[in-house]
């Protein structure tokens, strides 16, 4: 039987930390998320959105836990109720280069310096900061507890996911559609089969080891 964790971050109203920033006076707040770190193909992603204060959107929680039909669903509402929204991304030649970590960060980086409006406070998923001079404060779960992090994970994995099947067209033997470049099963066979194309990340284990290793993946 797992044993139940001894630490569990406490529940808040999804707009608690929005709110406590609003009464600062601070108004322009931008949530920043990151999907696509653990692919074995395509870019890392990332958004940055700034809520309006008196927007109210139903269902937004991480990303991950919600079905495509919602996500797409919700992306559309917050694009509508957003004051700008921002995308960043960085490819897999870069993500070679820099490393996945710097790479998320880079992609972050990006979303917000894309925004229209300049925020004067972002609050970041996860625990790493950004290297931008704008106040921020890194949540962890910030998908799940802020609302703006929140639609911005919702609109980098919509985004994302739309890429993968954009790629899907160009490189037919691999379901990007399907699987978004994740290290599936039906990945690593397309990979045993195909071998790995210009969009994988050469540097990632399953990619820069031979067939063998997809082979033992497998079994």
């Amino acid at each position: 039987m797992r044993q139940k964790l001894l630490f569990q971050l406490p529940k808040i109203d999804q707009s608690y930390f929005e709110e406590n920033l609003y009464k600062e006076g601070i108004a322009s707040i931008a949530g920043v998320d990151e999907v696509g770190r653990g692919c074995l193909a395509g870019p890392v992603v990332a958004a940055s959105v700034i809520l309006r204060r008196e927007c109210k959107i139903e269902g937004i929680n991480d990303s991950k836990k919600l079905s495509p039909k919602k996500r797409d669903e919700l992306y559309d509402v917050i694009l509508k109720q957003s004051v700008a929204c921002g995308i960043g991304l960085v490819d897999s030649v870069e993500i070679d280069r820099i490393n996945i970590l710097q790479a998320a960060i880079k992609a972050m980086e990006m979303a917000v310096e894309s925004l229209s409006v300049k925020p004067q406070y972002l609050l970041i998923d996860g625990n790493q900061r950004i290297e931008l001079n704008i106040p921020q404060k890194i949540i962890i779960k910030g998908d799940m507890r802020s609302i703006s992090v929140g639609a911005a994970s919702i609109v980098a994995k919509v985004a994302r996911d739309r890429m993968m099947a954009e790629l899907e067209k160009k490189y037919p033997e691999f379901k990007f559609s399907v699987h978004k470049g994740y290290g599936t099963k039906q990945h690593l066979e397309e990979l045993l089969k195909f071998g790995p194309t210009e969009i994988h990340r050469k540097t990632f284990a399953p990619i820069c080891k031979r067939s063998a290793c997809f082979l033992s993946l497998l079994i």
